[in-house]
């Protein structure tokens, strides 16, 4: 019998597959069918951080960053009262789903600021979520803050958060850092207990026929895991959180790879958004099957076997690949 368990946030799992946040999980009967199919725990959908501003003093400075040049970019921000439910009815929804679901539900909060999600972390945890995760989604915009600043901002809010609650706690954090390693020893140094890599920032778009800023969402493929893959196998064994890889996890090879560069759990949304949460099934059976084929008893077995510390050329994840790239890619072309 094949062991697909793994651990994640001091929880046992009964599989590495994770639904991550998304407008699916507001619904109870598509969190069931998640665990129906096989999701062995589920992040919530977010609460964001403009949805408890009137909690939070230190909102008004960071929304503040550059709109002393652009007056208009605080319109920009949705109007939260009609894009989601308020905070009073997210802590009553992580409560329906704990009694609705026999796998660990997981909170998710947005935002870049302490303000109220220290108060909100416990609220959350008291509603009975198994764990919390931290989705900071910041965009600097200041010409005088800098990139150490920004580091800070994570530091504390993890810290502060952290300070607050009992249940584990997740950073989700963006790859765009100077030194990722860096900022993930500072996380993991307050006693964050999982990073989660990596964030995507949707990107905005013009409307050339109406000159406006539109939003754009463009669902993940398979294709962005070389990124994640990249920065979980560095990491592997150097810090003690756990890691979680999100970002272009479609298929069980997806899966696969997550797992043997260390991740603990492989998180998806956008392949549910495009094929439905029956799919979560067949890449549960396609895994089952690789590993019977490849004679692997467990996925414990196959943990950071491919992580830069495991591997016979740990060049191959740094810049000493990167000539022998374009030169492969040289000879193909003449």
């Amino acid at each position: 019998m094949i062991d697909l368990s793994t651990t994640y946030l001091g929880l046992t799992l009964k599989n590495p597959l994770v639904p991550s946040a998304s407008p699916l999980s507001r619904s109870l009967d598509n969190l069931r069918r998640m665990e129906d199919h096989g999701a062995s725990a589920v992040v919530l959908y977010s609460l964001f951080e403009e949805q408890i501003t009137h909690e939070s003093l230190e909102l008004d400075h960071y929304l503040s960053y550059g709109t002393e040049s652009f007056v208009e970019a605080l319109s920009y921000f949705p109007d939260l009262a009609h894009y989601n439910i308020g905070p009073e009815q997210y802590l009553e929804h992580i409560r329906k789903a704990k009694a609705a679901l026999g796998i660990p539900v997981i909170g998710s909060l947005n935002g870049a600021s302490t303000g109220g999600w220290t108060r909100y972390a416990k609220l959350i945890e008291q509603a009975g979520a198994d764990a919390l995760e931290l989705n900071v989604y910041y965009i600097p915009t200041d010409l005088d803050l800098s990139g150490v600043q920004v580091e800070q901002m994570y530091v504390d809010l993890a810290r502060d958060v952290k300070a607050s609650v009992q249940i584990p706690v997740a950073i989700k954090m963006g790859h765009f850092f100077s030194s990722i390693p860096n900022i993930a020893a500072q996380l993991d140094q307050v006693g964050v207990g999982g990073l989660v890599l990596f964030n995507r920032f949707y990107q905005p778009d013009i409307d050339l026929e109406n000159l406006e800023v539109v939003p754009n969402l463009n669902l993940s493929g398979s294709y962005e895991l070389r990124l994640r893959l990249r920065w979980v196998a560095i990491l592997y064994g150097r810090i003690q959180a756990d890691m979680a890889l999100t970002g272009g996890v479609h298929t069980a090879h997806d899966v696969l790879k997550a797992m043997m560069v260390g991740a603990k759990v492989a998180m998806m949304t956008s392949m549910l958004l495009e094929h439905g949460t029956r799919q979560l099934s067949e890449v549960l059976l396609d895994l089952q099957t690789w590993m019977e084929q490849h004679e692997y008893q467990s996925i414990k077995q196959m943990q950071g076997s491919m992580s830069q510390r495991s591997v016979a050329n740990p060049a191959a994840f740094e810049r000493a690949n990167y000539m022998k790239v374009l030169q492969s890619f040289e000879m193909r072309t003449i």
